[in-house]
């Protein structure tokens, strides 16, 4: 990351973390969208481009980006957006790891942490609509924890209208979707609720999942919306970059996803979808170990020799899931009033090629957020996460456990600035001794600051 941008980056987080006088949260919008109050509707910028999910506090409870969308077609429109976050953590780590020494260097033994600011991260969108209901995206990452340079996450095609003038096509394309490129695959909710690199905007926490299901991969998803309902099919290549070497190991990757989403009355609103994610063999599965960003909770459970790049992930599970993967994640969701529930039951199997036989994963999760004042700028909440497997560790299989609870709370300064944080405490259980995770846990205060527009 250059030296321009980190002082950007830097800048934008302050902003965000600063005392400012506001008033409530954003502008018009699509249904789906938070409500806002009209005297703050100029702190949002406005909206360009047709069904997309809007990056500041009106993308708050969307989910899929909305088939219904107020905005007319303005002819052909380039739209700029970016996210910037930068977090202050204080963490502490400790284990029970027996010493195991390898070059003349215990690597079971933790690295010296504390508190400090993390690098700042960073997003750039660029939107195109190229003709009505059609438009073009495509992201970058300008700083991550995993890359700290900048690179193309992905892009992607989306129509909501025919291409072609048709009376057939009109009317099927009422209710269809089409998504075509390298996009975010659409398996579960939760990937609407987490921190996405710089854009952390839509979490009301500052960590993800213990087991985050998130991954990019080039493909196409096919969506049925009408009254609420919705259906979802998609086919990948399996793998999270393009690739055309070693054909036979590798086959399509399917998801799909059911559900309904109602607004019943004006205060409360329900949904609740399942999804699913089948590939038979790949080379590099990566449906929960593609957040190529990396996590939040920095140096977390690493060794003395570990760095922030290499070691990306802490605080997560990977289940290694690297050659075959089926999973399904169902999640209810209410929203009454300022009061929200959100829930994630999510059973995965898979294995590496060299293993003989699948392994399990299950992963229970639930948190509730307060949100409150006019515009819902301030919110409070709670989650609990709870992930147990079967984990090859050091050519043994073991049945390990981890869980995690998280205290939060934020504040959005403006519908585009966001300060929240939050108090973790995460614990690792039956982790063989020799293991760096055995008897391990971490735990603090993280605390977070968000631009995105």
């Amino acid at each position: 990351m250059n030296g321009n941008l980190v002082r950007i980056s830097l800048l934008a987080a302050l902003a965000a973390a600063a005392p400012a006088a506001a008033q409530g949260s954003g502008g018009a919008a699509p249904a789906e969208t938070t409500s806002v109050k009209a005297s703050t509707a100029a702190l949002a910028p406005a909206i360009a481009i047709q069904h997309l999910r809007p990056a500041d506090q009106r993308g708050i409870h969307v989910f899929e980006p909305p088939k219904e969308d107020p905005v007319p077609f303005q002819g052909f429109r380039v739209d700029v957006g970016g996210s910037f976050a930068m977090q202050f953590q204080s963490l502490a780590h400790s284990n029970r790891a027996a010493p195991r020494i390898v070059n003349g260097v215990d690597v079971n033994r933790l690295a010296d942490i504390g508190w400090g600011v993390n690098l700042p991260t960073a997003n750039l969108y660029l939107n195109a609509q190229l003709a009505p209901g059609i438009r073009v995206a495509l992201e970058t990452y300008l700083s991550s924890r995993h890359h700290q340079e900048a690179w193309v996450k992905g892009g992607y095609l989306q129509m909501d209208e025919s291409p072609v003038p048709h009376p057939v096509l009109d009317r099927l394309f009422e209710v269809l979707t089409v998504k075509v490129g390298m996009f975010p695959l659409n398996y579960g909710d939760a990937q609407f609720r987490r921190s996405d690199n710089g854009n952390a905007l839509y979490n009301p926490f500052v960590g993800n999942l213990i087991l985050d299901a998130w991954t990019f991969e080039p493909g196409v998803e096919v969506y049925a919306r009408k009254h609420g309902l919705l259906a979802m099919a998609g086919i990948t290549t399996g793998t999270n970059k393009g690739d055309v070497t070693k054909p036979d190991a590798r086959s399509p990757a399917y998801l799909a996803k059911l559900g309904f989403d109602r607004q019943v009355n004006e205060a409360l609103r329900v949904r609740l979808t399942g999804s699913a994610y089948r590939v038979d063999e790949t080379p590099s599965a990566t449906l929960f170990w593609g957040d190529r960003a990396g996590s939040r909770y920095y140096m977390v459970m690493e060794n003395t020799q570990a760095t922030t790049t290499a070691q990306a992930w802490s605080g997560l599970v990977n289940p290694l899931f690297t050659n075959e993967i089926r999973a399904y994640q169902v999640n209810p969701f209410v929203k009454f009033r300022g009061l929200e529930l959100f829930g994630v039951l999510e059973r995965a199997e898979g294995r590496a090629k060299t293993e003989p036989r699948a392994r399990t994963f299950r992963q229970y999760a639930a948190d509730v957020v307060y949100r409150f004042l006019p515009g819902e700028r301030l919110f409070a909440g709670a989650r609990y996460d709870r992930v147990t497997g079967e984990l090859p560790i050091a050519g043994a299989t073991y049945d390990v456990a981890i869980d995690r609870t998280q205290l939060g709370a934020g504040w959005f300064i403006t519908p585009t600035m966001l300060v929240k944080g939050e108090y973790v405490n995460q614990k690792y259980y039956d982790f063989p001794a020799t293991d760096i995770r055995s008897g391990g846990r971490f735990r603090g205060f993280v605390l977070e600051g968000v631009v995105s527009f």
